[in-house]
């Protein structure tokens, strides 16, 4: 009778990514005043083009092809328009728009194309549910994720695009709100980091509670808040450091001693005991403890 081969956690752990992501918490500065209904004008230390000009500073090779994907805008034309700009004014002369409106477009070879030669790939603001569900299970997607593990391509998201690079992923819940029992949705987002929730417009829109309720709901999660104008660049898939004006906001809730998330009607309000909170500022950095992802 065959014996099975049992595995070291070593072993049969996946490798850790080669390549770098860079989430926003959005209304990252472009190299002008601030945007409207950003708190950018109130912070004394705002930094021009700090995020942005990293993302092009990480690229590698000669001239490299910097890739944006709008999917996720409902103004997908102009939001390209935007960063074509802004990467060229930072001196990127290789730029191309990953225009995918719909699950078709993710079948065009020519897409797939821009995926193999990009250094670098960009996802704009606007909804993240649109990106999941026009992205998730395409080839497209899977190269994608395949480059990040084995290659040294930079992948950065602002907004919407940020919160979709993790799993869990908040699609729906509002401002301010959260402290009931299903006032917030969650689904899989795109998977670059998993155990990993990541919410933006962090402290400017009040989002802290609805985080903690998605912890409460799986307490191996780790949460990153990101404040505007704020990111953190993530290197080997758990290493954070942070950049640009703002805050980052960790949650953990692995030593929770208590929560009643499970036991209670929707819409009643939830408690969970324990919770570790950290506030990072720029230049700080911090080491997910995440759980061991075992191969499929």
């Amino acid at each position: 009778m065959a014996t099975r081969k049992h595995t070291t956690a070593h072993e049969s752990t996946c490798p850790l990514p080669k390549g770098l992501l860079i989430a926003v918490g959005g209304h990252e500065n472009k190299g002008e005043a601030a945007e409207r209904g950003s708190n950018q004008d109130k912070n004394n230390n705002f930094a021009p083009e700090t995020i942005l000009k990293r993302f092009c500073d990480e690229l590698v090779g000669n001239d490299p092809l910097i890739v944006v994907v709008p999917t996720a805008s409902g103004e997908p034309d102009e939001s390209a328009a935007d960063y074509r700009r802004v990467f060229s004014e930072l001196g990127r002369g290789r730029i191309e728009v990953l225009d995918i409106r719909n699950r078709a477009d993710t079948l065009r070879p020519e897409h797939l194309a821009l995926v193999e030669e990009a250094a670098g790939i960009w996802f704009t603001g606007g909804d993240q549910l649109r990106l999941t569900s026009i992205l998730g299970g395409t080839a497209i997607l899977q190269r994608l994720k395949e480059r990040y593990t084995y290659e040294r391509i930079v992948i950065g998201g602002t907004s919407a695009g940020a919160t979709a690079l993790s799993t869990p992923m908040i699609y729906e819940g509002t401002n301010n709100a959260g402290f009931r029992k299903g006032e917030i949705a969650i689904t899989t987002g795109l998977q670059f980091m998993r155990d990993v929730a990541i919410d933006t417009h962090f402290v400017a829109r009040g989002r802290i509670v609805r985080m903690a309720q998605i912890l409460a709901t799986n307490l191996s999660c780790v949460g990153i808040g990101l404040e505007e104008d704020t990111a953190v660049v993530v290197h080997d898939g758990r290493e954070l450091e942070v950049i640009g004006s703002g805050l980052a906001t960790i949650l953990e809730a692995r030593e929770d001693t208590a929560t009643n998330i499970y036991d209670i009607e929707p819409d009643t309000p939830f408690y969970i005991r324990d919770l570790k909170i950290h506030f990072l500022s720029p230049g700080e950095r911090y080491t997910l403890q995440l759980t061991p992802q075992l191969h499929q």
